[in-house]
């Protein structure tokens, strides 16, 4: 009796122990963050920020007007990002939470200015936001693409911004995906080069849309460069990361015309192998590339045998082929190692590595590639292979 009456004392007094919520936080002390900006303050030394919150709000705004916006913009400016952060607490009463955020947007000016690494530290250290938060460049001040823009279906224009880059990567081929993980492992890589898509403001829209089809590339934490979409196409081919999109094919006949005709393919399935061979302290490259597609637009093009289908998946093959090749020496022009070629090697010997490191960039420039290119255009569509003009 004495023994069961000691074993429940102990019980209790345990719960009790465990029933503490010494650290406890209410939900009304948070203010979800959707979006960042961090841009460089105009004095070049501190960290303006700019973050997007989440505001709950009703179908329509009192007395019967149109609804209200779903989220605010809070701004501040310090010597340090996470002082920023806490700073947020005294112009909006309540604890910045970054388990939500949708997308992080890094200002051009401090990325081609400040190692990234050192403003984005805190976000790899604190629990809170997710390594797989999109983040990007934005051209000018990230801060406008929170401020001057509005979604069009999603509740946030950091979501709005988030879906324009995830569907530009699976869909069209036009931006890279690159996740905060992403970028950092790229950034502590042996090349030093990573690549990060790159918002822009559309002249062309009204109201102003901010399309994420730009790549920038960043060497030793800082931007170098940018890059035009059709060679992201390319890049995503070689690094077997491409998905979906289209390939335009000028029709024959058409090389010293204005307004080209064009025939399209959808590409289905893109499979690449690129095999770094090394001999001695030479570096060649292979690419084997398998493309899989559908016919998407014919302007000039007849299909009705498999003749004709052969001839047209040539003509596409030859665009794909000078297209790769193309960016393939823009980037050895600019002796940006994009393709990872460096890591490969390290991987490989890292005795040799330590002997390459030193003028990797020189070498790189001067690494031969060859390509072997297989196009398989096998369905014309619901309609014939005739062109609806002929």
């Amino acid at each position: 009796m004495v023994r069961t009456f000691g074993v429940c004392a102990s019980a209790f007094a345990i719960l009790i122990l465990l029933t503490g919520c010494w650290n406890r936080m209410e939900l009304d002390n948070f203010a979800f963050v959707q979006a960042t900006a961090i841009d460089l303050a105009d004095d070049d030394e501190s960290i303006a920020l700019t973050i997007q919150y989440y505001k709950p709000v009703s179908g329509t705004s009192q007395g019967g007007g149109p609804p209200s916006q779903s989220f605010i913009n809070v701004k501040t400016e310090d010597d340090t990002v996470f002082e920023a952060v806490r700073d947020m607490t005294i112009h909006f009463g309540r604890k910045a939470q970054f388990s939500h955020m949708r997308v992080l947007i890094i200002g051009e000016r401090l990325a081609r200015k400040r190692h990234v690494g050192e403003v984005l530290d805190l976000f790899s250290r604190d629990h809170e936001p997710r390594a797989t938060v999109f983040i990007m460049i934005g051209k000018g001040k990230a801060a406008q693409y929170l401020e001057k823009t509005e979604p069009f279906i999603e509740s946030t224009i950091g979501q709005q911004i988030r879906e324009s880059e995830r569907m530009a990567y699976l869909f069209s081929g036009k931006s890279v995906k690159t996740t905060f993980l992403d970028l950092m492992l790229q950034l502590k890589g042996q090349t030093g080069v990573a690549t990060i898509p790159y918002v822009y403001f559309d002249p062309k829209n009204k109201p102003k849309t901010s399309p994420v089809t730009a790549l920038g590339v960043m060497k030793e934490g800082k931007l170098v460069t940018t890059v035009s979409a059709k060679k992201i196409e390319s890049l995503l081919m070689v690094l077997n990361q491409y998905k979906s999109g289209v390939i335009e094919v000028v029709c024959p006949g058409q090389k010293n015309k204005k307004i080209k005709k064009m025939d399209a393919a959808e590409v289905a399935e893109v499979n690449t192998q690129m095999a770094v061979k090394i001999k001695g302290e030479s570096v060649a490259v292979h690419v084997t590339t398998k493309i899989d597609g559908y016919v998407g637009e014919l302007a000039c093009t007849t299909i009705k045998t498999p003749e004709d289908m052969e001839k047209f998946n040539e003509r596409v093959k030859k665009t794909v082929e000078r297209d790769l090749k193309n960016t393939v020496a823009f980037f050895q022009k600019k002796k940006l190692d994009v393709f990872g070629i460096g890591n490969n090697v390290y991987r490989q010997n890292p005795a040799l590595w330590k002997r390459l490191k030193r003028d990797w960039d020189e070498r790189f420039a001067e690494i031969p590639f060859t390509y072997k290119i297989e196009v398989n255009i096998f369905n014309t569509g619901a309609n014939l292979g005739v062109p609806v003009s002929k």
